[in-house]
């Protein structure tokens, strides 16, 4: 798999999407026989994948599945919750307690792991031992958005692989330098994105938006680049990817992005309810549109309004198959809108995209 690769699903299954995603990128190929395969999803917060924080079980369920098929691998989970919370109770609650009985696999608390000190860019990290010990490792974010970073995805999310102390520490040296030096200290070799319905703002969930799709790549600051711009980002808007670049972690350039759609987008059922996101849709006149493209439309909505730009916004804009053989003299989003006068093309588009059209046209 080449590492600017990044192949991409639709969808509301996500033990099918992950299944796909893994066929298409082959990990076996790459882990010794008998290695060690740690298994790294995002439980920050006890809460269900649903709410918009966590990695839904299913995606880990069917990855070990596959793994099983396919060698004779020691697998693992390993994670730990945010300060303030407690690692078992997120295997509980999220659903890795049944996930790991069912297919007889440890369940690693990094908080009662030990810990080996790893110093990167002046930065001194004390990281998991067994994180450290993997032959591979498989890293399962939440593309989601964060009070803090304005994203957190694939760099981040390693962020559980290190002990409580820290963290602390990477919040007093501002979080983005020192994600940055772990993504050196501690890479993994495949990440696998839930893209399904993650947080519109905060990583703690609550505003989850449906966009219904999987990604996955072996360079984890592309992914990141990717995923910023899928939040309705450039890149170098959040500062721990080009500063990973920058130690070699990985590319960020999305010039040289290479996206494969194993499938074609979906049409969706709409948003899960919640406040800003109902605030934001009022600016939207959607008919029969696809998940992933209705929620870039609400990502790139969310960046206006935290930019001051939204209430200039006086037209409303127009999504969805429904209006693909319509000719309205309107701002259309998305490929079907193509007859439209203005349209934001894409299929999906970026929400970067979307964002940086809608810019231009406010300031002109």
């Amino acid at each position: 798999m080449d590492k600017r690769e990044v192949f991409v699903v639709y969808g509301n299954d996500p033990g099918e999407m992950t299944r796909q995603l893994l066929e298409a990128a082959r990990p076996e190929k790459e882990i010794p026989s008998g290695g060690l395969v740690v298994l790294k999803p995002n439980l920050a917060v006890s809460k269900p994948a649903d709410s918009g924080a966590t990695t839904h079980p299913a995606i880990v369920g069917e990855t070990i599945r596959y793994l099983r098929e396919k060698g004779d691998y020691q697998i693992i989970i390993l994670e730990s919750s945010w300060i303030g919370d407690n690692t078992q109770e997120a295997f509980r609650i999220c659903g890795y307690e049944s996930v790991a009985r069912f297919y007889g696999v440890e369940l690693v608390d990094v908080k009662r792991d030990a810990y080996e000190t790893r110093t990167v860019d002046g930065i001194s990290i004390q990281i998991s031992k067994t994180a450290l010990s993997a032959d591979y490792i498989i890293n399962f974010p939440v593309l989601k958005g964060h009070c803090q970073t304005g994203i957190t995805c694939a760099l981040k999310n390693m962020k559980g692989c290190i002990s409580d102390r820290s963290k602390r520490q990477f919040h007093l040296q501002g979080l983005h330098r020192p994600i940055a030096a772990l993504a050196k200290a501690l890479p993994c070799q495949l990440t696998v994105v839930d893209g399904l319905c993650g947080d519109l703002d905060f990583e703690e969930g609550g505003t989850p938006v449906a966009a219904g799709r999987m990604y996955c790549g072996k360079d984890s600051v592309l992914l990141d680049a990717y995923g910023a711009s899928l939040l309705g980002y450039q890149p170098e808007e959040i500062p721990y990817i080009p500063l990973a670049a920058k130690l070699g972690c990985g590319c960020c350039d999305l010039s040289q992005l290479l996206v494969l759609e194993l499938n074609h987008s979906q049409q969706g059922q709409g948003m899960v309810s919640s406040r800003r996101v109902r605030r934001l849709e009022r600016m939207v006149r959607a008919s029969s549109a696809c998940s992933a493209c209705y929620a870039a439309l609400i990502h790139s909505l969310a960046r206006l309004e935290d930019r001051g730009l939204l209430e200039r916004l006086g037209e409303p804009l127009y999504i969805g198959q429904d209006y693909r053989e319509k000719a309205l003299d309107q701002v259309g989003i998305g490929s079907c809108c193509k007859n439209f006068t203005h349209c934001v093309a894409g299929c999906p588009p970026r929400a970067s995209d979307i964002v940086e059209y809608l810019e231009r046209a406010l300031e002109s």
